[in-house]
């Protein structure tokens, strides 16, 4: 293998091997590689400062595809630095290849999943966020856009974002190739327009050709020169460039050449190579916040003292910024709600507030996570549907992000329904390795908070708006994955799921049954995924089957669904009734919300009453 550094011959080498792997593979988007070939080439071998054989250095840089479809030109580029070896890179998009379609981190060089489209630069703020505040190392994220995902709101609010916070170390680079999936981009090779808004954002904007490798120099040179914010490059280019047959040909996106277009193709090009590049070393450095986790003391209720989970939620998240100096937090401009302000309060240099922006805020925690912070990110639960995608790509990534949805369900009260978070539970348990928690006093909400700060994937606490008395005393200890048996005796005839401010309601129908002479065991679901089996076979069995499932959500995927799930997994039958809001909420006080969705103690009076007379 020979070592250069002529940019042009690297471009080169690049635009033939993105198409041998793609049409080996049979297929790929080999011509959104080749579009961003000589970008590549000239960032690679002049200006990236990255450590291949240790990809955990804190100084590297970053380099972001956002536009993840090119994946065959990022594989490329790491056998361009000898990362891997060219028989690796041909195994692309063959079953159990970490060459995968779309690149994820299963490659160490891969900080995130890319491929859902406007994800790369709102994470790249995240990631330049920490470098620029709490790293306060000189490392440069580098960001590749495709001009297709311009379109994605996310994208803008990326670009407000990194300007509002003055981002000098973020550099964003648009292969403006003209040519998306099915046409024509929204505004093709306009280049100024694009320009136009990014400087509104407060960027500083280049046009350059994006295929003259001069341009190319002088832009990212003049990129890291500025110092007054964060830069984008909008480079004009032509897709499927350097072959005849596909460049700036429409109906090409995704689509491999054949393997005798490809060895004509190649051929022009000049054939195979194997050249190498000496990327340059990143300045030694070490992240300004360091130390471990120090003695962690959580506040503590009195038993029978009434307090919101979503205030012990913020008391929990200041007690955890004490002892953990890497703990961050993010909101969505509603931390007076959240009380992830008690956290600002204390550790305003760890606080990042996104303003009514939910996927940026999640993706600046996926961003920041990159760089081994432990973010909490925080808003009404309701709100967070809005980050979905980024949620579900942040599983992908394999990143390590909490979430805390507040003002769960009908029980808000007089905001109305569309303020109120009934399809939250559903969706956090659908996202791959998840956990979801849903406590129902403040000392259970402090431990749960504490315990998912070292939680790894996605975890999300929901959280509740009410006042409620504190059940639990604060000596007992909930584990993620457990539950609690909070009522019982040797005579229960029905078993009472709960969680959250159902369990309260649980409670008072407890007291009115045992004043009728019907006995309940009350379950505290708390852990709903994972979800304590063993526990709610043991509730179940000593209760002759009879259960009554209680929550403030839809009733599809929920609760109710969880504990179905489980039973049916352990083999057991039961006769079941499951409370859960069916009709469309209004506004009302809290009190005749849970009565009207059927949810309030009397109803679950009425249900275990009804088992108990058909036993």
């Amino acid at each position: 293998m020979t070592t250069t550094t002529d940019t042009r011959e690297i471009a080169r080498q690049l635009r033939v091997d993105s198409i041998r792997t793609s049409t080996a593979a049979g297929s790929g988007h080999p011509t959104s590689a080749l579009s961003a070939a000589d970008l590549m080439a000239v960032l690679y071998t002049r200006y990236l400062r990255y450590d291949f054989a240790d990809p955990r250095n804190p100084a590297n840089d970053h380099v972001i595809f956002s536009k993840g479809h090119a994946s065959s030109l990022i594989y490329a580029l790491f056998k361009a630095v000898g990362a891997v070896d060219d028989a690796a890179m041909m195994t692309y998009r063959k079953f159990g290849s970490p060459f995968q379609g779309h690149p994820t981190p299963v490659l160490p060089w891969v900080d995130v999943a890319t491929g859902s489209l406007g994800q790369g630069l709102p994470i790249g703020v995240g990631v330049a966020l920490a470098g620029k505040f709490l790293d306060k190392l000189p490392y440069t994220v580098w960001v590749v856009c495709g001009d297709s995902e311009l379109a994605e709101g996310s994208i803008w609010e990326a670009f407000d974002k990194a300007g509002y916070y003055k981002l000098d170390n973020l550099v964003a680079i648009v292969d403006l190739n003209r040519l998306g999936q099915r046409g024509e981009t929204e505004y093709g090779w306009n280049s100024a327009l694009y320009a136009e808004r990014a400087r509104a954002f407060g960027w500083h904007a280049l046009e350059i050709d994006g295929h003259d490798h001069a341009a190319i120099d002088a832009a990212y040179r003049a990129a890291l020169q500025w110092n007054a914010g964060p830069v984008v490059i909008i480079a004009k280019t032509k897709k499927g460039k350097g072959v005849a047959l596909v460049e700036d040909q429409p109906n090409w996106h995704g689509k491999a050449l054949s393997k005798e277009q490809a060895a004509e193709a190649i051929a022009a090009l000049g054939g195979e190579s194997s050249l190498t590049i000496d990327v340059q070393e990143p300045p030694a450095g070490s992240p300004a916040v360091t130390g471990d986790a120090g003695t962690l003391a959580l506040p503590t209720w009195e038993v029978g003292a009434k307090y919101a989970t979503r205030q012990a939620y913020g008391d929990a998240l200041k007690a955890l910024g004490a002892s953990h100096p890497r703990l961050v937090v993010l909101d969505a401009e509603v931390s007076n709600s959240t009380f992830a302000e008690t956290f600002k309060f204390a550790f305003p240099e760890r606080f990042f507030e996104m303003w009514i922006a939910e996927q940026q805020m999640v993706a600046a925690a996926v961003g920041m996570q990159v760089r081994g912070y432990v973010p909490f990110a925080s808003t009404f639960g309701a709100f967070m549907s809005r980050a979905y995608d980024f949620i579900r790509m942040a599983a992908v990534s394999r990143a390590n992000i909490r979430l805390c949805g507040s003002h769960a369900g009908v029980s808000i009260g007089e905001d109305g329904p569309s303020q109120m978070a009934l399809e939250d539970i559903a969706m956090m348990r659908a996202v791959h390795g998840s956990t979801v928690l849903y406590p129902s006093d403040p000392n259970q909400t402090a431990q749960l908070v504490a315990a998912m700060a070292g939680q790894e994937g996605i975890s999300y606490i929901r959280t509740t708006r009410a006042a409620t008395p504190t059940i639990y005393p604060a000596s007992q200890q909930f584990r993620i994955g457990g539950s609690a048996v909070v009522r019982s005796s040797a005579a229960d005839q029905a078993t009472i799921v709960a969680a959250g401010i159902t369990l309260h309601e649980a409670l008072a129908a407890h007291e009115t049954l045992v004043a009728q002479g019907i006995n309940t065991r009350v379950l505290d679901l708390y852990s709903v995924k994972p979800l304590d089996s063993d526990g709610l076979a043991a509730a179940v069995r000593a209760t002759n089957g009879n259960v009554v499932v209680i929550e403030d959500h839809w009733p599809e995927g929920g609760i109710g669904s969880a504990v179905v799930e489980a039973l049916a997994a352990a083999g057991i039958s039961v006769n079941l009734r499951h409370l859960a809001p069916r009709e469309l909420p209004g506004s009302g006080t809290p009190a005749e919300l849970l009565n009207a969705a059927g949810i309030s103690a009397k109803h679950i009076v009425v249900a275990v009453t009804e088992l108990a007379g058909a036993a």
